[in-house]
């Protein structure tokens, strides 16, 4: 059986993401040491594409910053992950760092959403381990560290 191939970062509408190749990076870090070398696809896109994925698969009138949608499968690709550059850039702003760092911390919220965890209902098990990949990272405050202050 051969080694899985790389994850997948895609671009569309993602205005301001200056550093793709950073980010592919670091998807293929979040692979091999956040997610056992399983694979996944990020899309980095604007507001109107969120707003429409989170509508259609959700239910929800919103542009999220992040979402993730898990494969379900015990084998293979781990799911699918959307981010939003609008809110990237916003949320860097408020919070004094680049976009290139939030979509990083976004990706990884999202990573561990594909791995079953669940901030809402986890009993803190999510905040924990995305803020000890964080540290790891070298990243800024986590998006579940930043929703309790």
């Amino acid at each position: 059986m051969s080694e899985p191939g790389p994850s997948i970062v895609l671009f569309q509408r993602a205005s301001g993401v200056t550093d793709r190749r950073g980010l592919r990076q670091v998807a293929e870090r979040l692979r091999t040491e956040v997610a056992g070398a399983r694979e996944f696809t990020c899309l980095i896109s604007d507001d109107a594409e969120l707003l429409r994925l989170n509508r259609d698969f959700l239910g929800r009138d919103y542009p999220a910053d992040v979402l993730s949608f898990p494969s379900g499968a015990a084998h293979g690709p781990l799911g699918d992950i959307a981010i939003s550059a609008g809110r990237a850039r916003e949320q860097a702003a408020a919070l004094g760092h680049g976009i290139g760092d939030e979509i990083r911390v976004l990706m990884l919220h999202g990573l561990l959403h594909l791995l079953g965890m669940d901030h809402e209902t986890d009993r803190g098990a999510m905040r924990r381990a995305e803020t000890a990949w964080r540290v790891k990272l070298d990243l800024p405050a986590a998006l579940v560290e930043r929703t309790r202050r």
